[in-house]
């Protein structure tokens, strides 16, 4: 375990978004539906760089599974087998209706991740 400063510096922003997405731009639908997706897997991925050097693309990868997982698990409505019903944070924050597009929403997330690791962060092959 070894705290990295610019990877949470980076999660605090990203979390900025995230909190503006959730309430100044609730209303541009775009931006509420698919971009906070794409965002959310980096938030998951830079939060857990800054406290563990993971390889990267596994780390993207099993952020890429588990958001998967979170994302099937909602089609049972687990939020609410859990009794979070009531609770509006849990609840966004698990979500509460399977969506096909979100899995592909993360799954961009992640290829940008992927991309900026290999552009700034993994060895150049000449």
């Amino acid at each position: 375990m070894k705290f990295n400063l610019k990877y949470f510096l980076i999660v605090i922003l990203i979390f900025v978004v995230e909190v503006l997405i959730a309430t100044k731009l609730k209303d541009i639908f775009f931006v509420r539906a698919y971009l906070g997706d794409v965002f959310v897997v980096m938030l998951m991925y830079y939060f857990i760089k800054a406290f563990f050097d993971f390889e990267s693309l596994k780390l993207i990868s099993g952020i890429f599974i588990f958001s998967c997982l979170i994302e099937f698990l909602q089609y049972f409505h687990f939020g609410e087998l859990l009794g979070f019903k009531d609770n509006r944070i849990v609840m966004i924050v698990l979500g509460n209706s399977f969506s096909w597009i979100d899995i592909l929403c993360y799954f961009a997330g992640c290829v940008i991740l992927y991309l900026i690791e290999c552009k700034f962060y993994l060895p150049k092959v000449s």
